[in-house]
């Protein structure tokens, strides 16, 4: 290998640690290549956290009272969901999964709409083109590939548009997470993927999913820059996808981003966690809580009082509030014959018997109940 090739091999590699700006004690470190965000964007992003939980717990309530169908929580997880949802631009796009909700209404989608996929009404709640937000992926990497698309359209168009791809551990067993890897680095497109590490897919552990040192480090298979960084500190994640999307705007190609963090509550509703993780192995992980680590940095540079903290803890309220009600009384009802909508242009004849097998079933369903 010549000395030119081995420069670039090292240049695409991970560091062996992941970047980490506010360690769990709320302390800071200096870091050579990457520095600590404002106070006015930390403030931001504290901000945004705590409505974060609040939006994930609402959200766990609202299942539990049968008012939401499902609802994959991000709880523990939510620097990576905010610093997503806050290194885009207006005319950027995320292309995020079910379990990225918060990221989704930081860039625009109102809360309630954002809910509308969890409360089995239709596939998307919102208009993807006003927000420039595709819709939540249910089927593990798919987004990835559309990501690199519209990636791809809006290079060949001149456009200055960088588009950030969301995934978690699982994803990266994928086919079409190498699919969307290979054709981004080939072409040079300007998309950032992030991989939230949370250490398990369902049941699955990180230990099954890949022997590579680091998911990060599959990037270089691609020759495309891989780059890991603490997936609980909203500081580095600030950082390191602050410098990963200007890199793409000024025509530098893609990059792998791992965070490593952890869903804190089961998958979703339908999953009992404690068959396969162990309570001690959750309770380390509480310890490293995203929101109370950057409170303690924040109070202990004065940047946050009392009287901060009270205005965000009653204007997470209000939004759950918000929420509450919208859910509530505003919810709207699906209709069951709207499966068959919009599936192709033209139904075909298989399709339109079973919408007249489903509307026969709910006729007589009503009339057992009248």
């Amino acid at each position: 290998m010549s000395l030119a090739n081995t420069e670039t091999y090292e240049s695409l590699l991970p560091r062996s640690t992941p970047v980490q700006l506010i360690d769990q004690h709320g302390a800071a470190h200096a870091d050579d290549e990457f520095r600590m965000p404002s106070t006015e964007a930390l403030l931001e992003g504290y901000r945004h956290m705590v409505i974060g939980r609040r939006f994930n717990d609402q959200c766990t309530a609202l299942v539990r009272q049968g008012r939401l169908a499902v609802y994959p929580s991000s709880h523990g997880q939510e620097a990576c969901q905010v610093a997503a949802g806050l290194a885009l631009r207006k005319d950027d796009w995320l292309f995020p999964t079910y379990r990225d909700s918060i990221a989704v209404s930081i860039k625009g989608v109102p809360a309630r709409d954002t809910l509308t996929l969890f409360a089995g009404g239709w596939h998307s709640g919102f208009d993807p083109y006003e927000h420039g937000v595709a819709p939540q992926a249910t089927p593990l990497a798919t987004n990835l590939l559309h990501a690199a698309g519209f990636a791809h359209a809006a290079k060949l168009r001149g456009e200055p548009t960088v588009v950030l791809a969301l995934c978690g551990d699982g994803a990266t067993s994928e086919g079409d997470f190498h699919e969307a890897l290979n054709v981004a680095a080939v072409f040079q497109l300007p998309v950032v993927f992030l991989v939230q590490n949370n250490g398990w897919a369902i049941s699955v552990p990180i230990t099954r999913q890949t022997a590579a040192p680091s998911l990060a480090h599959k990037g270089i298979g691609y020759g495309l820059p891989g780059q890991r960084v603490d997936g609980n500190d909203f500081a580095a994640l600030h950082a390191v996808l602050g410098q990963a999307v200007d890199r793409a705007r000024d025509g530098g190609g893609p990059t792998l981003i791992e965070a490593h963090t952890y869903r804190i509550q089961p998958h979703t509703n339908a999953d009992d966690a404690t068959r396969y993780r162990d309570d001690a192995e959750v309770a380390a992980w509480v310890e490293r809580d995203p929101i109370e680590r950057l409170r303690v940095y924040l109070e202990g540079t004065g940047a946050l009082d009392q009287d901060g903290q009270t205005a965000i803890t009653a204007e997470a309220e209000h939004e759950a509030s918000v929420l509450r009600e919208a859910m509530t009384d505003g919810a709207p009802t699906p209709n069951p014959l709207d499966l068959f909508a919009h599936v192709y242009a033209e139904p075909t004849p298989q399709l339109l018997d079973q919408a007249r097998v489903l509307e026969r079933d709910l006729a007589r369903e009503l009339e057992d109940h009248r």
